[in-house]
């Protein structure tokens, strides 16, 4: 568990790398050059962390791209306080930036394999999520809704309405939706039943999948 001054330098370059992308949010950029991104891969993988690719993680899933996290990130426009319900919680690696960001985080992950580690594993970083969920993410977590903003963070080949529901007034859906290749696609929720869907090119996923394993 070291973080070394060469990964901070690291760090650094990733987050000049977002920034000559388009990443312009100071705390999200804060965020990327602070969470040891290393520390949630593979030990194989040490030399890759700070690029800003996607990489294998358990279960045959995959720890995001640092410029997709970013740019999911940036379009939720977190405030602290807010109450964000994540769907896919992966590695936890953006888990620990919604943290970083001051967000309230429930957390839902799918794989069995992949809640075990990551439960245990981003409280010994100090990210403590209100609630880590082995469950369905396209039901959403109905109990503690309303949410601020909800993130997905697979490629999800419709938008579950249970998400949308779950919404508060004012508050943002950020989903990539397709089959192979995603749209990065945000509703965001203007009264009860009206919504405002904007589009952000294409992305790669792995996909959004049904029930739990």
């Amino acid at each position: 568990m070291k973080d070394t001054y060469r990964h901070q330098g690291l760090r650094q370059q990733l987050v000049n790398v977002l920034i000559d992308k388009g990443i312009k949010d100071q705390n999200v950029l804060k965020a990327i050059g602070k969470i040891p991104r290393h520390l949630f891969m593979d030990s194989s993988f040490l030399d890759h962390a700070y690029q800003d690719k996607a990489f294998p993680i358990a279960a045959d899933q995959t720890i995001s791209q640092p410029y997709t996290v970013a740019f999911q990130s940036e379009l939720l426009q977190i405030k602290r306080g807010d109450k964000i319900l994540e769907i896919g919680t992966g590695s936890g690696y953006q888990t620990a930036v919604l943290c970083e960001l001051g967000a309230r985080v429930y957390s839902i992950e799918r794989q069995h394999e992949l809640f075990k580690i990551t439960s245990r594993f981003l409280p010994k970083l100090g990210y403590r999520a209100k609630k880590f969920i082995f469950g369905d993410g396209y039901i959403g977590l109905e109990e503690e809704a309303p949410y601020d903003g909800i993130i997905v963070t697979a490629g999800a080949p419709y938008v579950p309405k249970a998400l949308l529901k779950q919404l508060k007034v004012g508050a943002r859906l950020v989903i990539p939706v397709g089959d192979n290749v995603q749209t990065m696609t945000m509703f965001t929720r203007k009264g009860p039943k009206e919504f405002e869907q904007e589009e952000f090119g294409e992305f790669r996923f792995v996909p959004l999948l049904e029930d739990k394993n």
